[in-house]
């Protein structure tokens, strides 16, 4: 599945879970007038997260939230900031160690 149709998928179900409707939806609708309000966005962001592993929006950088759906889909099409992966200096275990 597409980034763009995932994002719209989740908006959907976000907004059928919470009880709310959305304007429809489409890239040149602005963020605010979509439905979402913070709370939805942030549960939005979260699921986007654990689905696309792409946190854009985690950095400490200034980053500017895009105004409309289609912004906001760039966003994640451009890739940015995928999640970090996190590496230990344990050593690796073999069956020979136990």
């Amino acid at each position: 599945m597409s980034i763009k149709l995932t994002i719209l998928e989740q908006m959907t179900e976000i907004a059928h879970e919470q009880g709310r409707i959305l304007a429809p939806l489409h890239d040149d609708l602005e963020l605010r007038a979509s439905g979402f309000d913070s709370l939805l966005m942030a549960v939005l962001l979260v699921r986007l997260e654990d689905r696309l592993g792409i946190a854009p929006f985690s950095s400490t950088a200034d980053i500017e939230f895009p105004v409309t759906v289609g912004d906001f889909i760039k966003v994640y099409e451009n890739g940015r900031l995928p999640l970090p992966v996190f590496k230990t200096n344990m050593p690796k275990t073999t069956k020979q160690d136990f």
